[in-house]
């Protein structure tokens, strides 16, 4: 140690040979430690080996736990895990933690000794109590999944913490997860946001992108989809799936970093290829849409297949559209009906519509099938799908396919009418007008052609005109008139040409009725035509 003389290896390691061969064990540790490291001596593993053998004869703790190394690595010795474990056992009954942990870790993979999973924990836990931070991270494991101990979430959490606090960054990752999940600890997102921070800075993978994923949703901190980006980038560097994803994603939308598709693309590609469905998904899109590549249908069916294959619901409902209507791949109908069926039953509402269709219509190759037509329009329907509550109402108006039940019919209108649906909004117009399948309701008749008109049913604009009209409200029969004439409806082209003809609501000009009456003629309207004969 060089007191009270200079620092001299050589002769230290001199003296130290002198006791040992005089059995000192002190000495022959310490000797032993400069033939391992060459100090003072030449290196010499054997010799070290010697040494510690002869010190830990004599009990000597260190060179008990140094010998088992060495028999454990094969160093100055013969590799022997056997008596790798009886020396770490001698060592670890004299509270060498080290040797504790080391044995704990032989025990547990059944290295020359018998598998004990008890026998393991009850050595973790030795070493763990004189705070060794990875017997501490093992024996949290271990109480975490009930190996060698009884399950106990609440001992994993207290031991992930106090290796947690010693910087152990799985360690970290994992307090991070059980606060996140409230196990063994009461939930607590900023606590996980702290954790997950922790092993994060320290390069864990998993830890970057769940800390991403609590900035992208706002847990635990302020949403900020800028921090989101940068730890999903530094995730998806080091090969996390979900974080090449959620990355794309972010690209896409430019959420958290400037719009570049191509850079979207890029990552969907990267977790794609290695299998993740959800980004064979995102690709498969933008293939379809031209997004960051040329657009390619074949391409984009190949990827919808993969994550089809996979069991994504709204690949295998977009890869069934692809095969109706033989868009990049050769059309088959009954490929379509095969991945309709697929993500029908996994709830696809859009898959229970199309399917419905398809059993109603009987393209090449399907049966027609009302029965399964109405049982899949039913399916779609009580999943609030309006076009599937549509045709629902016209099949029970009908009887098609299930029993007759106007109703019923009258119900799932009103449904699809409630969604905005144009055509059920229309049809439920002309039923309260009409009194048809229902008690007349002029009220709820006007009622729904003003919505249907609202969004553009030249049907509905006609009727809604023709209503004002007989109230004799000309300013609003005009505005709905040229909106239906505007779309050629005939009928409201002619009542526009009456109108100009008769100076209702506007001053009378027999140009402009002409102009309408020969827009309704050009229409096959014959009274428009005998009305723009019969002007001058």
């Amino acid at each position: 140690d060089g007191q009270g003389v200079k620092q001299d290896h050589k002769q230290a390691a001199y003296w130290y040979q002198k006791a040992a061969e005089q059995g000192v064990p002190e000495a022959q540790h310490n000797l032993a430690r400069m033939y391992d490291n060459g100090q003072g001596v030449k290196q010499d593993h054997k010799q070290a080996a010697y040494w510690y053998q002869k010190a830990a004869e004599q009990g000597a703790m260190e060179a008990q736990h140094s010998l088992a190394l060495m028999y454990y690595n094969g160093q100055g010795v013969e590799q022997d895990h056997k008596q790798a474990a009886y020396w770490y056992q001698k060592a670890a009954e004299q509270g060498v933690l080290e040797a504790q942990h080391s044995l704990a870790l032989m025990y547990i993979n059944g290295q020359s000794i018998e598998q004990d999973h008890k026998q393991a924990a009850y050595w973790y836990q030795k070493a763990a109590e004189q705070g060794l931070s990875q017997a501490q991270y093992n024996l949290a494991l271990m109480y975490n999944t009930g190996q060698g101990v009884e399950q106990n979430h609440k001992q994993a959490a207290y031991w992930y913490q106090k290796a947690a606090e010693q910087g152990v960054s799985k360690a970290q990752h994992h307090l991070a997860w059980m606060y996140d999940k409230g196990q063994g600890v009461k939930q607590d997102y900023k606590q996980a946001v702290y954790w997950y921070q922790k092993a994060a800075e320290q390069g864990v993978a998993d830890a970057q992108y769940n800390v991403a994923l609590m900035y992208n949703n706002g847990q635990g901190v302020k949403q900020d989809y800028k921090q989101a980006f940068y730890w999903y980038q530094k995730a998806a560097e080091q090969g996390v799936l979900e974080a090449q994803h959620n990355l794309a994603f972010l690209y896409l939308n430019g959420q958290g970093v400037e719009q570049a598709h191509k850079q979207a693309f890029y990552w969907y590609q990267k977790a794609a290829e290695q299998g993740l469905s959800q980004a064979q998904y995102g690709l498969a899109l933008m293939y379809n849409d031209g997004q960051g590549v040329k657009q390619d249908h074949k391409q984009a069916a190949y990827w919808y297949q993969k994550a089809a294959e996979q069991g994504l619901m709204e690949a295998q409902h977009n890869l069934a559209r692809m095969y109706d209507n033989g868009q990049g791949v050769k059309q088959d109908h009954k490929q379509a009906v095969y991945w309709f069926q697929k993500a029908a039953e996994q709830g696809s509402n859009r898959a229970q519509y199309h399917l419905g269709v398809i059993y109603r219509t009987g393209p090449s190759g399907v049966v027609q099938d009302y029965k399964q037509a109405a049982y899949w329009y039913q399916k779609a329907a009580e999943q609030d799908h309006p076009e599937a509550q549509f045709d629902m109402g016209t099949m029970y108006l009908n009887g098609i396919g299930i029993p007759k039940d106007e109703k019923k019919a009258l119900y799932w209108w009103q449904k699809a009418a409630e969604q905005d649906l144009v055509e059920a909004q229309y049809n439920l117009g002309l039923m309260y007008s009409k009194g048809k399948n229902t008690k007349k309701d002029d009220k709820q008749a006007f009622f729904w052609f003003q919505k249907a008109a609202e969004q553009g049913s030249s049907e509905a604009q006609v009727i809604l005109g023709i209503i004002y009209r007989e109230k004799q409200n000309y300013k609003q029969a005009l505005h709905w008139l040229q909106k239906a004439a505007e779309q050629d409806q005939a009928e409201a082209q002619l009542t526009l040409g009456i109108m100009y003809a008769q100076g209702e609501g506007v001053t009378k000009n027999n140009k402009q009725a002409k102009e309408w009456f020969k827009k309704a003629c050009d229409n096959n309207l014959k009274n428009a035509c005998t009305a723009y004969n019969s002007l001058k």
